[in-house]
Formats: C-alpha cells, sequence, structure tokens
C-alpha cells in the first residue's frame, strides 16, 4: 500500500484535487559512514573527483527516508505527501562521520480532478 503513496516537492499534484490535509509527517535517517568509505572520501577531496560511495550513501539515504516519509503517511491514511523537503547534515567527531537526513512534507489524501 505504501508503494500508492505519491511523493512530491510540490505543493498541488498536477490532475489531481487535495480533498484532505491531514498532517505534518517526517522522517529522521542517520547513517554512519564507515572508516573505508571515509578514507577514499579523503582522498577523493584530496585529488579531486566524484566520490562514489558518497553518492551512493546519500542516494540510500535518500531513498530509506522516503520509504519512511511514505509508511508514516500511510499509516494516517494518506494517499500522498506534498510540499516534501529533503534536508541533509553531516555529523561527525570522535573519528566517526554520520549523515543526517530528514524529510518533512504534509500528508494528504488526493483524488483524480
Amino acid at each position: 500500500m505504501t508503494e500508492r503513496v505519491i511523493l512530491t516537492t510540490s505543493s498541488h499534484l498536477e490532475g489531481y484535487r487535495v480533498t484532505d490535509h491531514l498532517d505534518i509527517v517526517s522522517a529522521e535517517c542517520v547513517f554512519g559512514m564507515n572508516v573505508l568509505k571515509d578514507m577514499f572520501a579523503g582522498f577523493r577531496d584530496f585529488f579531486g573527483g566524484r566520490n562514489r560511495s558518497s553518492q551512493d550513501a546519500l542516494r540510500e539515504a535518500r531513498v530509506a527516508c522516503l520509504d519512511e516519509l511514505r509508511r508514516e503517511a500511510a499509516s494516517m491514511g494518506a494517499n500522498a505527501v506534498i510540499g516534501i523537503d529533503l534536508d541533509y547534515s553531516e555529523i561527525s567527531g570522535g573519528g566517526k562521520s554520520m549523515l543526517f537526513l530528514v524529510a518533512t512534507g504534509t500528508a494528504v489524501k488526493v483524488s483524480r480532478a
């Protein structure tokens, strides 16, 4: 059922009409970047170029967080989340680096216009 929850960063969905605004929904995901990823990221920072492992971690975090947002919206009866905002942060210290991602939006019920 959660795969039927439509997600958009827009405040409206073309071809749909919002019939009910339910609530604000959010999902928070924290991912640890392991030592090898951190080490290779350091090499990439020094020598230049794209960092595939960091890109993959960002993609994985985004997919997981949006899936969690879908589940939360579906649990309250929504079939769409509009106005989605993604905020990325890095938390580091003590030799550890973590990626923190928060996704927020408005859970709504929509019907075909």
